[in-house]
């Protein structure tokens, strides 16, 4: 909301992963917070990204940090996070464009005016394992500085190896009792193997729909030191917050951030063939990212008779600066009897060890080199009455004005795009009383023809209006008791403006609509030495007009029909605990093909707490611990990858 607005006065599902959740089931990624969230879930991101699907729209860019766009293609981690925040339908009132699912949102750890010093080291069976510190200290009387770094290693029973470490140190200034002044530096580094995961066994059809080939988890389908991702970011944030008196604040937010990515991978691009070889191509790709974003917004609270208002007014602007290009593989080495007839395919029988021919990396064939400029503009309202003591009306409107420019170097394209984006919001809140409300809202958001990425115009493209996301939701919340909440929220989210094609005239026509319709029940919160974590999630997502992914009628992929989820911490004593949690997900099709199928997956996991002393404590969690084999998600039809075996981990917690 922008706002000083509690969870229960928000019309629209909202959910928490706190810093304490995140540590007692020693989360480790996006990925791991998701598994215990309804209704979101996630896509394997082809081994070297974050992807999130919620409601059943995927995206690589809808991730923010404090509220700025944090949209590149990378792994984010944990290590730094005060809590990690899931807004459920569109939410371009307040972030912009895109988000049309929804966004994931990771408030960061800021300092405070106590000495605190924390630190933890963690091991798997597999050698994996981190080291972090979190220390935060008084400077002077007026400010304080806070570091908290990280050291991963990434190992796994693929022997899917990496490491990532990071560094982030933040600073706090105030001045006199009014103004406030955060400043932040991060610098992350993330060098793994790129895992795409298994081929299918067979080539699936709508009646038979294929699954993941057999006895092969622990196969790697690509070639060790080849397939590699390398990210680095640096990215410099400010915060300025200013109260002009109780009822007048206006807070200034500013970002940049410098990103540098490139990833190489070979890839299964088949299923498994009669003949048991598997086709496999590769690539490499790169992008070079510069952010600037700054983000202005005033809030007044005010009366106009027995009305109260709270009243937002924003303005925010963003440029990012993109060099994006992709080499293809080819294999030069093979005669031409045993490659495709551009070179950048061949077949490889299915075996362990799965042995890929040498790939050069060059020009030719499928190459891209481009470079994109994405300028937005963006000035919002908004409008909090409340009416008594049990009504609160929420009427707000945004304008955003996008400018996107691609030069496309191999095309020999300069395409540019422009768009006026109108995004209202409506909700209602009624309170019967303090401890309950009932919801209504209504929201749009947009996203340009170009995806989350800004990765390519044609003249198509160029051409067409952006996409459209509309969410009717409704819902109750109910805080059980202090500190103990439930939520049910029940929606219907349409994206429509997508691309389809016109079977007479065959031109690109924006005809194509999917639709999902769901319920979601959340619980979270704490019952005396219990805390509980989870929830249901039931969705039909589908297409409701042929689009140019596929026809009416398509079920949408990574879109489970229903998951349900329950971790829960009990605190035997003062010094020892347990902890239990259980996520199931039901079916869902790999792509919009709807031609290769992800079984369902059941998994257990386990914790046990024990306090030896004020400051030092002792965990060891259990994933998986019935062994449970199976895909866990996908990337397309032929790259499913699957579930981590049982995995034990002990860790160490101290303070200082």
């Amino acid at each position: 909301m922008k706002t000083d607005t509690p969870l229960i006065d928000t019309p629209q599902s909202v959910s928490v992963v706190t810093a304490e959740q995140i540590n007692d089931q020693a989360l480790r990624s996006i990925g791991d917070v998701a598994r215990y969230v309804p209704g979101i879930a996630m896509e394997s991101g082809e081994g070297h990204r974050d992807a999130i699907v919620i409601r059943g729209n995927l995206s690589t860019a809808d991730f923010f940090t404090d509220g700025l766009r944090d949209d590149v293609q990378h792994y984010r981690g944990l290590y730094n996070v005060e809590r990690v925040e899931v807004l459920k339908g569109p939410n371009a009132l307040v972030f912009g464009r895109g988000g049309g699912g929804g966004i994931v949102n990771r408030v960061l750890k800021r300092p405070f005016h106590e000495r605190y010093a924390t630190g933890a080291f963690s091991i798997d069976q597999y050698g994996a394992g981190s080291a972090q510190i979190d220390l935060n200290s008084p400077l002077t009387l007026s400010s304080e500085g806070r570091l908290n770094a990280v050291y991963e290693r990434l190992d796994n029973f693929r022997s899917i190896e990496g490491e990532r470490w990071a560094i982030n140190p933040t600073v706090s200034w105030h001045f006199g009792a009014d103004t406030d002044l955060d400043l932040g530096y991060e610098y992350a580094h993330d060098e793994r193997d790129v895992d795409r995961g298994l081929p299918p066994a067979f080539e699936g059809t709508i009646d038979d729909p294929a699954r993941a080939v057999e006895d092969f988890d622990e196969t790697f389908f690509g070639i060790r030191g080849v397939n590699r991702s390398d990210f680095d970011k640096h990215v410099v944030d400010a915060k300025l917050t200013h109260r002009f008196s109780d009822a007048v604040t206006f807070t200034s937010k500013a970002l940049y951030g410098d990103y540098d990515k490139i990833y190489t991978n070979a890839v299964p691009s088949s299923a498994v063939t009669d003949e048991n070889t598997v086709k496999v191509s590769g690539y490499q790709d790169f992008t070079r990212r510069q952010n600037m974003l700054w983000q202005n917004d005033l809030v007044a609270r005010f009366a106009t008779g027995a009305l109260e208002h709270t009243l937002l007014v924003g303005i925010d602007y963003a440029n990012q600066d993109t060099d994006a290009g992709r080499l293809r593989g080819f294999f030069d080495t093979l005669p031409a009897d045993q490659k495709s007839a551009n070179g950048r395919e061949t077949f490889v029988p299915l075996a362990d060890p799965f042995v890929i021919p040498d790939l050069t990396f060059r020009g030719g064939s499928g190459e891209r080199n481009a470079h994109t400029d994405a300028e937005a503009i963006g000035v919002y309202v908004q409008n909090q009455v409340e009416i008594g003591e049990h009504i609160e009306l929420i009427a707000g409107l945004r304008l955003d004005w996008v400018d996107i420019r691609v030069q496309d170097f191999i095309g020999g394209t300069d395409l540019s795009r422009e768009d006026s984006l109108w995004s209202p919001r409506l909700g209602l809140v009624v309170k019967p009383q303090d401890n309950v409300s009932l919801y209504a809202s209504w929201s749009r958001s947009y996203l340009p023809q170009s995806g989350d990425q800004f990765a390519s115009l044609s003249p198509t493209t160029a051409a067409l209006e952006p996409e459209k996301f509309t969410n009717y939701e409704a819902g109750v919340k109910w805080e059980i008791q202090p500190g103990l909440d439930l939520t049910v929220a029940a929606f219907q989210l349409d994206r429509t403006n997508t691309r389809s094609i016109d079977p007479v005239t065959l031109d690109t026509v924006l005809t194509g609509e999917q639709r999902t319709k769901g319920v979601e029940f959340e619980v979270n919160g704490k019952i005396g030495r219990l805390s509980l974590a989870g929830g249901v999630s039931i969705l039909d997502a589908e297409i409701t007009e042929d689009t140019a992914s596929a026809p009416a009628g398509r079920t949408t992929p990574d879109a489970p029909d229903f998951e349900a989820s329950l971790w829960g911490r009990y605190d035997v004593t003062d010094r020892f605990g347990l902890g239990a949690g259980i996520s199931h997900r039901s079916s869902v099709f790999a792509s919009y093909t709807n031609e290769v199928m992800i079984d369902p997956l059941t998994t257990v996991d386990v914790a046990a707490y024990y306090d030896l002393s004020e400051r030092i404590a002792l965990q060891v969690n259990v994933d998986n611990l019935f062994d449970e084999k199976g895909i866990e998600f996908g990337h397309g039809d032929n790259n499913l990858h699957p579930v981590d075996d049982r995995t034990v981990r002990g860790s160490i917690r101290f303070a200082f």
